[in-house]
C-alpha cells in the first residue's frame, strides 16, 4: 500500500525526536529545612556546578553493545544536560574508568580519549576530576608512580591525586579518598599535607599569620591515626570538599526517605532499586557500602570545617547531615553500566549566603529506552513490504 513507505519515514523521524527528548535530564530541587532556599530565585552571579560520578568507561575494551548504545546515550546525556542546565563548571567524583587499576597505560589512554569525547560541550568550561578506587585500585595495589601518571592527565591534581582551587570566590578542595583508607604510604602523607596546608590557609583568613603559625607548630599533632587538635574556626566556614568515598556517618543514616521524592521525577516513577540486576561493582576493589574510617572523617572535619561535602562511590543519591551540621551529598552513578536509572547532581553556590541548593537530576531508564526501541522496530516492520513477504512464505 502507498502509505506504508510514508509511515516508515514517519517512524524514523519519530525515533530521532524520541532520542533527543529522552536524553533531556529531569531535575528537581531537593527539599531542605531552609524554606527560603526553595523559594529564592537563582541570581546570575551564582555558581552552578554539575557533579557526576562513576562513569565506568571501558575505552578500547568496550563491547559492541556499550560502544553503540550505552556510550552513545551517555554522550547524549552530557550534551543535553549542558544545553538545558548551562552549568558554569563540571566536577567528576571518581571512577572514570570501570577497571582502570587493571589497565596498562596504553589502554588507559583509550579511556582518556573516551572521556574527553564525552566532555564535548564542556571543553570551554572549567572542570575537575578526582580519582576513585576503580581508577587506582585498593591499598595493596596502590602504586605511587601510576597514581602520579593518572593525576597528571587531569587538570588541577597534584602527585598525590589531590587538588585545591577557587572559582567565583568559592573554594574547593579535593582529596584522594582511597589513600586515606591506607596505612603508612607516600600517597596518604601527601593527602595529609594538603589537609594541613588548607587548614592553615583557612585559619589565616580569620587570624593573624603569627597566631596561625604558632598554633600550627605547637598544637598540630598529626600521626598515623589522623590526630589533630581542634581549631577555632566554626563548622561550615571552610571549602566545598570533594571526595570519592563518603565520610563516616556518626549517626544513623537513612536515605530511604528520598525514594518518595525520586518517584516524583519524570524518569523515576518506579522503584529505583534495579542496581543488582547488572552491576560491575562485584569486580571493584571496594564494596558500595565503603566509607572513610571514623578517625579520618573526624580529622577532615576538624581541620577543614567544610562548607559542604560531595562524595560518590555508592552509585546512589543521598543527602544527609553529620552530627556537626555539615551537609554531605552523595552523587549517583551517571551510567547504565552501573544502574538502570542513572542520575547526577547540580549544586548552586549562592553569592549572598553560605547555603548551597542541590538539585537531583534523573536520566532515562535503560529498560524504558530498550522497550521503546523494540516497539519502534515492530511498528517499522509492520509498515514495510518485508512483513508481507514473510507472511506469504
Amino acid at each position: 500500500m502507498a502509505w506504508r513507505p510514508v509511515m516508515g519515514l514517519i517512524l524514523i523521524f519519530a525515533l530521532v525526536i524520541y532520542e533527543e527528548w529522552v536524553s533531556i535530564p529531569s531535575c528537581k530541587l531537593v527539599p531542605t529545612s531552609s524554606t527560603d532556599l526553595e523559594l529564592d530565585l537563582d541570581h546570575p552571579d551564582d555558581l552552578k556546578v554539575m557533579l557526576v560520578a562513576n562513569l565506568l568507561l571501558l575505552g578500547s575494551e568496550s563491547p559492541f553493545f556499550n560502544s553503540n548504545f550505552r556510550d552513545y546515550y551517555l554522550s547524549k546525556f552530557f550534551r543535553k544536560s549542558f544545553e538545558s542546565l548551562k552549568p558554569d563548571m563540571l566536577l567528576v567524583l571518581g571512577d572514570v574508568s570501570a577497571k582502570g587499576s587493571e589497565l596498562t597505560r596504553s589502554k588507559w589512554v583509550s579511556v582518556l580519549h573516551q572521556f574527553h569525547g564525552l566532555l564535548g560541550p564542556f571543553i570551554g568550561l572549567p572542570y575537575h576530576v578526582i580519582l576513585g578506587d576503580r581508577d587506582i585500585g585498593e591499598c595493596s595495589e596502590l602504586n605511587v608512580k601510576s597514581v602520579n601518571w593518572m593525576a597528571s592527565n587531569f587538570p588541577g591534581l597534584d602527585s598525590a591525586g589531590c587538588g585545591a582551587f577557587e572559582i567565583s570566590n568559592i573554594s574547593f578542595v579535593s582529596l584522594n579518598a582511597v589513600a586515606l583508607l591506607c596505612g603508612n604510604n607516600n600517597l596518604r602523607f601527601g593527602v595529609e599535607k594538603v589537609v594541613e596546608r588548607e587548614s592553615v590557609d583557612l585559619q589565616m583568613e580569620t587570624e593573624s599569620a603569627a597566631e596561625v603559625m604558632n598554633k600550627a607548630s605547637k598544637l598540630r599533632e598529626t600521626d598515623n591515626n589522623f590526630g589533630w587538635k581542634e581549631n577555632s574556626i566554626s563548622s561550615g566556614s571552610g571549602p566545598a570538599l570533594l571526595l570519592h568515598f563518603p565520610l563516616y556517618q556518626t549517626v544513623d543514616c537513612n536515605c530511604s526517605g528520598f525514594n518518595a521524592f525520586k518517584r516524583t521525577l519524570k524518569h523515576s516513577r518506579e522503584s529505583s532499586n534495579m542496581l543488582g540486576s547488572r552491576r560491575l561493582v562485584e569486580t571493584g576493589p571496594y564494596k558500595l557500602s565503603q566509607t572513610l574510617p571514623r578517625n579520618a572523617t573526624e580529622y577532615i572535619f576538624q581541620a577543614l570545617k567544610p562548607r559542604i561535602v560531595f562524595s560518590a562511590h555508592a552509585h546512589e543519591f543521598c543527602d544527609q547531615l553529620h552530627s556537626d551540621g555539615t551537609r554531605e551529598v552523595s552523587v549517583p552513578a551517571m551510567t547504565w553500566n552501573a544502574r538502570d536509572d542513572p542520575g547526577f547532581v547540580v549544586a548552586t553556590f549562592h553569592r549572598n549566603r553560605r547555603a548551597v541548593s542541590v538539585s537531583y537530576c534523573s536520566l532515562a531508564r535503560e529498560s524504558h529506552v530498550i522497550i521503546a526501541y523494540v516497539s519502534f522496530i515492530v511498528l517499522f516492520l509492520s509498515t514495510t513490504p518485508l512483513l508481507r513477504y514473510l507472511r506469504i512464505l
